[in-house]
């Protein structure tokens, strides 16, 4: 096998200012986690970057899983060398020989970090060239558009050759910006939602409304693959809350507001998902919500839908077009799932005609002569059920209203 590490590098942006440690720290645990299904991998760090030893690992599924980890730019497949001319010469030809497909065209890009090293980058330019055209006489050298760019990075500890710069998620590492609830109804926009606000260094705890028996064991199966799914990105298991929604649910159906049941039905999730975030450290809340594609989505109704909280809410979609997100569902696996023919919830009681701008006094009226709606969030929240969900695990723990199992 030709590549022997895989080079990792971090956005310059946070490698800037006091927030270093705590990115390279979490970065690396990030990395520590996706790397457990190879135990004969290592990996170290310099500035700036990590490097991944593969002791004679492929490359290929380990650069496949690495690229998706947020907070990484960019990574290379490289060969490593002593930094020696006649080593970084002989690494060379190894690597060019082993393309699989023979360029006509190549330069040599070198970038002399150590500057102990006794050549000059120019100098090292035509050094390194000169030798591969000798062993190449159909290759030509075109500085402006080559068919490979061979990459000689002179480090004081050895010298990394390479190819490729294959770009990576980018963002921030998972939790480096705080933690938030994400809601997930099991469509194809809050799945969405979540990778984005993973992307951004967000910590996430998922919540999902059931109501049994209106809605059936697989639409949970599907919100448990799709927290799942997320939890491959994060790098890290993600926490999924299951609501008991079925007796509020009804209960607001019962109240004679056919045109507000999606109004005061958000109204009460969004209670609900601050109750269990304040319990569980989250500062904000995380929607799938689209500006103007459903009724409870005009501004009118997030409106009066978003003052029932405190905690800011977070909607990475809202000036997204659907053929946006669906391209972004398919790209991070989440848009077949998303479209199995499961109901959740927020599909049953639907009146003919939702109100798209709802009166903020009437709702509140109408929730005060509740008679106990107050009662009934907290018996949801005390009944939630919990699940550590990472890629190929689910643990089931216990509910909201026990003592905390850490």
């Amino acid at each position: 096998m030709i590549y022997d590490q895989i080079v990792l590098r971090y956005g310059d942006l946070l490698m800037k200012g006091r927030n270093r440690n705590q990115f390279e720290k979490k970065m690396q645990q990030q990395i520590k986690n996706a790397l457990r299904p190879y135990p004969g991998v290592s990996f170290w760090k310099s500035y700036g970057r990590l490097y991944v030893k593969l002791n004679g690992q492929p490359h290929e599924p380990i650069v496949d899983r690495l690229k998706d980890l947020f907070g990484l730019q960019s990574l290379s497949p490289v060969i490593s060398a002593e930094s020696e001319l006649e080593s970084i010469r002989a690494a060379a030809m190894s690597l060019m020989t082993s393309l699989k497909q023979p360029p006509k065209t190549f330069k040599v890009s070198v970038k002399r970090a150590w500057k102990g090293f006794p050549h000059q980058s120019q100098e090292m330019n035509h050094l390194v060239g000169a030798h591969i055209l000798r062993a190449f006489p159909d290759l030509s050298v075109d500085v402006r558009n080559p068919e490979v760019e061979l990459r000689v990075d002179i480090q004081e500890e050895a010298t990394y050759l390479f190819c490729e710069m294959i770009p990576a998620a980018g963002g921030f590492p998972f939790g480096s910006n705080g933690k938030a609830m994400l809601l997930l109804s099991g469509g194809i926009d809050s799945p969405v939602a979540g990778w984005m606000a993973l992307r951004k260094g967000l910590e996430l705890e998922a919540v999902h409304f059931h109501s049994y028996p209106f809605t059936s064991e697989q639409a949970k199966e599907k919100v448990i693959e799709l927290t799942k799914r997320l939890s491959y990105y994060s790098g890290a298991p993600i926490k999924l809350h299951l609501v008991p929604f079925t007796d509020i649910q009804t209960s607001l159906a019962q109240q004679g507001q056919d045109n507000l049941i999606i109004t005061l039905m958000r109204r009460a999730m969004l209670r609900i998902t601050e109750g269990l975030a304040l319990k569980n450290g989250a500062l904000g809340i995380v929607t799938g919500e689209s500006l103007g594609q459903v009724a409870s989505q005009t501004l009118p109704s997030m409106n009066v839908i978003g003052r029932t909280t405190d905690l800011p809410l977070l909607k990475p979609l809202i000036m997204m077009d659907k053929a946006e997100i669906i391209a972004i569902a398919e790209k991070i696996g989440t848009y077949a799932t998303s479209i199995l023919p499961y109901e959740d919830c927020c599909t049953l009681f639907l009146p003919k005609s939702p109100s798209t701008n709802p009166n903020l006094h009437i709702v509140e009226r109408i929730e005060a002569g509740h008679p106990n709606l107050t009662e009934m969030i907290e018996t949801a929240i005390a009944n939630t059920e919990q699940m550590i969900l990472s890629p190929n695990k689910a643990t089931t723990v216990q509910k909201a209203g026990e003592d905390s199992w850490f």
